[in-house]
């Protein structure tokens, strides 16, 4: 048997962990990817769901995520969180639209916010029965302490694990809403959990009724089973998707494909005789991937022979060529995708890119327009901020270069580099002016992101 000092210590150990970890991780290291054209198509998917959710049209923000598992989440604030392999498993765009509104009843029941009343209640039940064990501990009854504390652990996580199956029936039930008010069928919703239900009988997963109570979201069958009562008599429930809607996601999730698989995977699942625009839109990321240039300048000249003016096929030509040193070429496209998406900050970006890569102090003035536009619409870009530096450098202007660096370092989280190198721009900037004013804004959130760093340490 333990002695009775080990035995107290260690009940107050796991006690403590509880208290530790019960949080919200709310940041993990993610890989967020960026692309202009399925920015837009899921913008475009949440808006009116938005809109029917009473947040309005632009108040959700759409970030996609670089993981293969089929999931999406929401982590404070108004952004959903979408993995890649929820669009890959995706065989429609109504099955994205019904996690989009799924999400949304998480963002308008404030889940996340309500997240710590779930845990100190666990919390709080995991207080009462440490305190009970070690008093039977000092009592000198070693296994009944241990017995107390793991009855004791089991009911504290049951009761977060309800807390977490509520809040997931309570978004079921608002995404549900949502949708019908935005006259978006159901049917996707559906298809999309039957699918979860699929891919949990594949992994053995229970969907025994009475081990519900071990899962923290309610049973597949069981939501299934709910929603289709709402649904089949839902007056959107026929309601096509928009085909122009539908076309776009199957080119985003190809897009995406070409882009994350490897060429093998991406040229079996797209073969050459597939000659719509999702194919050669995923074979021609595979090609590049290759070093096949020239085959990928055909698929994408196959794509611009159907529609000249799609700024996002223009964007990737201009994009192959650019990363296969052809610079000078890749500058027409990229204008020109520049010009029809209104300066897209991510285009835009790519265009500054190329001509800093052109190394001619010619294309300076221009370079610095285009990317400064690009941080003006979207300063959460930390590779346009780093182009604009480079900018900034070659004209030997330190201390505007110096805060791009500034900006693009409190982004990536390198809160010590961020505050040097704001202060050092600050000093070098004239007194009283928006970067001079900008360059102390940076220094107050670097200083606070230290503050924040090292109260967790």
């Amino acid at each position: 048997m333990l002695k009775l000092k080990t035995l107290v210590a260690r009940l107050l150990a796991v006690f403590a962990a509880l208290t530790l970890t019960a949080q919200p991780v709310m940041a993990q290291s993610i890989s967020v990817l960026r692309d202009a054209e399925t920015e837009a198509l899921l913008q475009d998917m949440v808006d009116p769901l938005a809109e029917a959710a009473g947040l309005g049209e632009g108040a959700v923000e759409i970030v996609l995520v670089n993981d293969g598992s089929i999931n999406a989440f929401v982590a404070g604030g108004q952004r959903i969180f979408v993995h890649s392999g929820l669009i890959n498993a995706a065989d429609h765009a109504n099955e994205v639209e019904g996690v989009l509104a799924h999400e949304l009843g998480h963002i308008t029941g404030g889940h996340i916010n309500r997240f710590s009343e779930g845990v100190g209640n666990a919390s709080r039940i995991s207080l009462l029965t440490t305190l009970l064990a070690v008093g039977a501990a000092l009592a000198g009854g070693g296994e009944a302490a241990m017995g107390v504390m793991a009855a004791g652990q089991q009911a504290a996580m049951g009761s977060f694990l309800a807390f977490s199956r509520v809040q997931e029936a309570s978004a079921d039930a608002a995404g549900a809403q949502y949708l019908s008010d935005a006259g978006v069928s159901g049917r996707g919703s559906l298809a999309f959990f039957e699918k979860l239900e699929s891919y949990e009988f594949r992994r053995n997963i229970s969907q025994d009724q009475d081990r519900e109570y071990s899962r923290t979201h309610p049973l597949s069958g069981n939501r299934i089973a709910r929603l289709q009562e709402e649904y089949v008599v839902d007056p959107a429930w026929d309601t096509p998707t928009d085909p122009e809607l539908e076309a776009r996601f199957q080119r985003a999730k190809a897009k995406l494909f070409g882009y994350l698989a490897t060429p093998e995977r991406t040229l079996t699942a797209y073969p050459t005789y597939m000659t719509g625009a999702p194919a050669r839109y995923a074979r021609a990321y595979a090609y590049h991937q290759s070093a096949r240039i020239d085959d990928a300048l055909q698929e994408v000249n196959a794509l611009i022979a159907m529609d000249p003016d799609d700024p996002y096929f223009l964007e990737l030509k201009g994009q192959i060529l650019l990363e296969s040193g052809r610079v000078e070429e890749a500058l027409p496209p990229l204008r020109k995708a520049t010009q029809l998406t209104g300066s897209n900050p991510l285009i835009a970006s790519s265009l500054g890119h190329a001509l800093i890569a052109t190394e001619d102090p010619e294309y300076l003035d221009e370079a610095e327009s285009v990317l400064r536009a690009a941080v003006g619409r979207d300063r959460e870009n930390p590779f346009a901020w780093y182009q604009l530096g480079v900018v900034y450098g070659q004209r030997g202007d330190i201390p505007r270069a110096r805060l791009a660096s500034a900006e693009q370092l409190i982004m990536q989280g390198n809160a010590q580099a961020a505050l040097m190198n704001a202060q050092a721009a600050e000093n070098g900037l004239p007194a009283g002016s928006p970067d001079w004013i900008r360059a102390q804004d940076v220094a107050l959130q670097a200083r606070g992101l230290l503050e924040r760093q090292r109260d967790r340490n």
